[in-house]
């Protein structure tokens, strides 16, 4: 592709700060950088405390565990979301409550969590889709009122807010991932934020293959032995070297990629006027990071067509998802609560347009082979 979908970024310290790492004779997980980046985390989100861990899906199933899923327990959850969401669940023998989405910000709809609760429901999982925020006081009422624990899975949002508080912050455990594709890199990687204390403790055991490893480097005992479940989650001191390069440029990043992200904006606001397409709908009360941006197109048809002719122009643009309760492994472990129909239709119809940092360059091509395509 002359311009790929997606193009990693590097800010220019990562491969030094690598090996300072080799430097200081600590490439396993848990050394300088990594307590750099779950500080500066800790920061970011106001959270007890943050964990860097191997990926996303990693932190996911960590939370899966300390929120003690058993057999036949149920977990409320979007199907348009990416596999690792509801992965840490079944993993656990937990059943996937799917629920629909809202038409306007792709995420789970609020209204409809209370019909999906039964007396195995034990969490809402909340997926903040494009770095725009869930309505989280409703469904945080809604899970106090229940007596539920929410996690989120925050995979896309770092740097978003929402009503003014960062998201990751509002349930008691949320999960932020570090792949390539997302804004802040590390290649693949990952955090785990624990927003109640009550949960540090396990989590550190748990991350560190069940053991108490962490607190033998601290001195707090003798030796470490092993105590609970757990696997190895730790990413290596060389993914957190890079991930801190990314973190103290992390300002920066987020103003170019919203400079990209209006670019967009403002392009196809007429082919929306139009009714040939839609653009994504920020909440006012919501402060996005420009995570992704996508057009809906008006049907299946349609954007099949689209994204092939800008594949003939060599541009890269990808849709997703499958929802989950459609997928084979979703219709043999998951629950359907209600109608799918938002799901549906958006799964359809979306399309990710490039966007990384050093488009700015090709933005206007991207833009006027985009217009064409849909004209």
């Amino acid at each position: 592709m002359k311009i790929p979908f997606n193009k990693p970024y590097m800010t220019g310290n990562e491969l030094s700060y690598i090996e300072q790492a080799h430097g200081f004779g600590h490439l396993a997980g848990d050394g300088k950088f990594t307590n750099r980046c779950n500080k500066w985390l800790q920061q970011e989100i106001g959270c007890h405390k943050a964990l860097l861990t191997h990926s996303c899906t990693a932190a996911l199933e960590i939370a899966a565990i300390l929120t003690s899923l058993e057999p036949g327990d149920e977990v409320i959850m979007p199907s348009f979301t990416f596999v690792s969401t509801a992965n840490a669940v079944v993993l656990r023998g937990a059943v996937p409550v799917f629920v629909d989405i809202r038409p306007d910000t792709m995420n789970l709809d609020e209204s409809k969590i209370e019909q999906a609760i039964t007396p195995k429901t034990k969490v809402i999982m909340v997926v903040h889709y494009a770095g725009v925020g869930c309505e989280m006081d409703a469904i945080n009422s809604i899970a106090k009122q229940n007596g539920l624990l929410v996690i989120e899975d925050d995979a896309q949002g770092l740097g978003s807010f929402y009503k003014g508080q960062p998201l990751g912050s509002f349930g008691q455990l949320s999960a932020l991932s570090f792949h390539e594709t997302k804004n802040i890199i590390s290649g693949e990687g990952g955090a785990l934020m624990i927003n109640s204390p009550e949960f540090i403790e396990r989590a550190e055991l748990i991350r560190e293959k069940g053991t108490n490893r962490s607190k033998f480097f601290r001195g707090q005992v003798d030796k470490y032995t092993w105590e609970d479940i757990g696997s190895s989650y730790l990413p290596s001191e060389m993914i957190a070297a890079f991930l801190w390069a990314q973190m103290e440029n992390a300002g920066d990043i987020k103003q170019r990629r919203l400079s990209i992200w209006n670019q967009y904006h403002q392009a196809f606001e007429k082919l929306e006027q139009q009714e040939k397409i839609r653009r994504p709908i920020i909440p006012d009360h919501c402060a996005h990071n420009a995570h992704m941006y996508y057009l809906l197109l008006p049907d299946l048809e349609s954007r099949t067509e689209f994204i092939n002719k800008l594949k003939e122009k060599e541009i890269g643009a990808v849709f997703h998802y499958i929802p989950l309760h459609s997928a084979p492994m979703g219709r043999r472990v998951g629950k359907v609560s209600g109608a799918m129909i938002h799901t549906d239709i958006m799964s359809d119809r979306l399309v990710r347009l490039p966007l990384w940092l050093g488009l700015e360059e090709h933005q206007s091509f991207v833009i006027d082979e985009a217009v064409n395509a849909l004209a």
